[in-house]
């Protein structure tokens, strides 16, 4: 990380913390719901199939920008799938960073070719084993190994959403992330039950364990992108929700935190690790706040 990005990051955190600010930092842009998987544990998919106009998305990239948005996540349906008036996920990436966004990061399920050098991270999903993965994704795991393999950049970060299918799994992600060429780390959410995934909901018996196993490799010293200090708040869904320094915009509807968040309860059961980590760090937890500042700066 640039050292003038450190200084931008702190001075918000600072700032928000002292004075209780609900300023966004970090802001996700939904540039296509259209995927070419049909995932096991997924309620946002292929409902609309739309592919977002690039004008559309570059006033989105604007309007987060103007709102103070920094760190940038374009996402699905599947971001490599978008393209529009000849233009692709790569340019939204350039784009973006001509335009000051500090962090740039992309989000997929790794099934094409990797060729994104210009993103600071490229969030890839791997929930699992090849058996369980498979399971969950299809056939995709040696697909997604061999595009790996071929990736332009060694700037890929695995990310596992735990469920019950994949639950036993995380040891092995972990070992394959440290493995693995061009992968840098893994990061970890717990499936958030929408409606209609409901059964893949873990009980607070399994996530305790999950946290446990996550824990011994972080100790072992396997690269893992999230906060020790955060995970009880995980197992008892005690942080506060939602997150609004986040937000999400999907075709020009701007949402505080995230998709879900118009989901009656679904805040109560919030899974993702991010959430808890950053409401934590901008409520001034300490231990938070220092550990944010060693994973970030080792791994973006």
């Amino acid at each position: 990380m640039k050292l003038s990005s450190f200084i931008h990051f702190a001075t918000f955190g600072v700032k928000t913390i002292l004075f209780r600010k609900r300023e966004a930092i970090l802001g996700t842009i939904i540039v296509t719901d259209k995927c070419n998987l049909s995932c096991k544990h997924c309620s946002v998919n292929n409902i609309t199939a739309i592919v977002h106009p690039y004008e559309q998305v570059k006033d989105e990239m604007k309007q987060l920008y103007d709102m103070g948005v920094r760190i940038l996540f374009f996402c699905g349906g599947e971001t490599f799938l978008w393209q529009n008036k000849g233009k692709t996920i790569r340019d939204l990436v350039i784009e973006a960073k001509e335009m000051g966004f500090l962090i740039v990061n992309v989000v997929t399920n790794g099934t094409y070719p990797i060729d994104l050098p210009e993103a600071d991270l490229i969030l890839l999903s791997l929930d699992g084993d090849r058996e369980h993965h498979n399971i969950i994704r299809g056939e995709t795991y040696d697909r997604i190994f061999d595009n790996i393999a071929r990736a332009t950049s060694d700037n890929i970060c695995f990310y596992m959403a735990v469920n019950q299918i994949n639950k036993d799994c995380i040891e092995h992600v972990c070992r394959t992330a440290r493995d693995t060429k061009n992968v840098r780390a893994v990061s970890f959410n717990f499936h958030t039950p929408y409606p209609d995934t409901r059964e893949l909901a873990l009980s607070k018996e399994e996530k305790q364990a999950c946290c446990d196993t996550i824990k011994r490799m972080m100790k072992e010293g396997a690269p893992i992108f999230n906060l020790k200090s955060a995970l009880p708040y995980l197992v008892n869904n005690n942080f506060p929700t939602p997150c609004y320094q986040c937000v999400v915009m999907e075709n020009g509807k701007l949402n505080v935190c995230g998709r879900c968040i118009d989901v009656p309860g679904l805040c109560d059961e919030c899974g993702y690790f991010f959430v808890a980590e950053y409401t934590l760090l901008f409520r001034g937890n300490l231990k938070i706040v220092f550990e944010m500042l060693g994973t970030y700066l080792k791994y973006i």
